[in-house]
Order: structure tokens, then sequence, then C-alpha cells
């Protein structure tokens, strides 16, 4: 008789996720390392919920046997004060990405800092970080906004369509790293032109919100962009920032990274990140040519 293999039932509560390729990836990983693995899309868009309905469904996923959830926009800040416990990264970004449902008790992660950090490592080596705008001040703004000062950005200026927001994680940013470290900026055209690297961190450029997060005659070559959206692949501000000369980083450097550590928190098992940015790949491709 062969052995049952670990089972592991987990779930992505977004808004508009039908094209995300997390499920495949996390999935094909199970399979991989001998795990029955099973990955649901909880499309918010599709039941038709508000985000006053977060309660219900996290209840239902614990109630089902849910080994956890993966949450992306518009619900990485308001399913905060739905959980049990914070991880130390996550309480410090006020921001969840990854939750635990372990012994009745439901328990934050974020692990989009840390995703973000290791694809910029690997796609934009030795750019310079005297001063970077980035464009975002939400949830997953405030994991790359925490990954970028740590990565050794000096100084970070926040552009947000809330100001009031872009100022609240400058101080809480300051707070940690120190004082003149991050701020929050006015006149996006004033920073960018003293910047060297521009990030991109709202849904702007997604398929369902397409196209361009600025004015494009604010870019220029020798200003290097990240993107944090990955679907699709070349989003509008890429495909200007590469016909104008700018070293790029796209989303799905950030897409791998951080769902191989939600991967590793899940099932206690550390995945070949390699092999993931690997499937990744050959997804991307699937989904362009198809």
């Amino acid at each position: 008789m062969i052995p049952d293999r670990p089972a592991i039932l987990v779930g992505l509560i977004g808004a508009g996720i039908q094209a995300s390729l997390t499920p495949a990836m996390h999935e094909r990983e199970g399979d991989l390392n001998g795990l029955r693995y099973l990955y649901r899309l909880i499309d918010l868009d599709l039941l038709g919920a508000e985000r006053v309905r977060l309660p219900g469904l996290l209840a239902a996923a614990q109630d089902l046997g849910f080994t956890g959830l993966n949450v992306t926009y518009p619900c990485k800040q308001e399913v905060l004060p739905l959980l049990d416990d914070l991880s130390p990264e996550a309480r410090e970004l006020g921001a969840v990405n990854t939750v635990l449902l372990r012994d009745g008790r439901r328990v934050g992660h974020n692990t989009d800092g840390w995703g973000f950090a290791e694809g910029f490592r690997l796609g934009l080596p030795g750019v310079a970080l005297d001063h970077v705008v980035q464009l975002g001040a939400g949830g997953a703004g405030a994991a790359v906004a925490h990954a970028a000062l740590g990565l050794g950005v000096a100084r970070l200026s926040l552009v947000d369509v809330a100001p009031e927001r872009a100022l609240a994680l400058a101080l809480r940013l300051c707070q940690r790293f120190g004082p003149g470290r991050a701020e929050a900026a006015e006149d996006l055209a004033t920073a960018l032109a003293r910047a060297d690297g521009l990030i991109h961190a709202t849904p702007t450029g997604m398929a369902k919100q397409p196209g361009l997060p600025l004015p494009a005659g604010l870019l220029r070559r020798s200003l290097w962009v990240a993107e944090i959206v990955y679907f699709p692949w070349e989003t509008a501000l890429l495909r200007e920032a590469r016909r104008l000369g700018c070293r790029t980083l796209d989303g799905g450097a950030m897409a791998v990274f951080q769902a191989a550590e939600a991967f590793r928190l899940f099932t206690g098992i550390a995945p070949d990140a390699k092999r993931m940015r690997e499937h990744f790949a050959a997804l991307i491709t699937q989904h362009r040519d198809a």
C-alpha cells in the first residue's frame, strides 16, 4: 500500500485574481515535494464580495480545514484586525500576505518584502541607490519600501494617491531605519528629476487596471525602473522604460520569491526557488503565446 501523501489546502483571497500564476507554482512545487497540494482562488470580483465579507471568508477557510491563505489586493491591511497574531515582519510592515491557520488560530506573515529584495538583488545588481522614488504606499508598498531601505537605498521618496498614507509610512520607515531615510513627496515630477530609480507598487498596469501610473514624459534613460505587477509580464510602464533604454526589473521575480517563502510557511519544506523561477517563466511564455 502506498502511504498517503501529506495534504495541503491553501487559497488566495483577492480581487480580479483569475490570471494569477500562483496556484500553478505552488501546486507543481508541492507535487515535486511529495505533497497532495491544492491551491484555490477566492476571487472577490467573482463572489460579488465586498471587503466586509473578509471575516466570513476566513472563518469558512478555517471550518473547511485550509492550511493557510495568501492575501492580496485589496485585503493586505484589511485582514489585520481579523488575525490572532502577527509575525515580527508583518507587525512592522502593517500588512499581511500570508495567513497560517493552525490550532484554531490565525497568524499573519508577510513575504512580499523578502520576495522583492531577492528579486532586486538578482535583477538589478549594481544600480545607484542614493535616491529612489516609490509609487504606492499601501500593503505591498509598505513591504517593498522596507525592503528597498534594507537593500541600501539612502533616501526613499514616497508618492501615493492618499498623501496621508505616504506620510504615515515615511514616519514608520524613519523610526526603523533612521531620520531622513524616507519622506512623503508632494510633487512626483520634482522627486523623479533627482532620483536614481523608480519602484512601482500600485495596481496600475495590471490586466484589469491597464495604463501608465505616471506621465511617460517623467521617465528618462538614466532611471532604473522596478515593477511589482507581473500580469501582464510587460506592463505599460516597463514597455515605455525599455523603449527609453532604462534598466528594468519585472514583477515576476518578486512573485516567485514571495511564493517560495509562503510555500515554506505553509508546508515547513524549503522549496527549490530556482525550479520555481523556471516554471514561472514557462507559464508566462505559455500565456503570452496563447
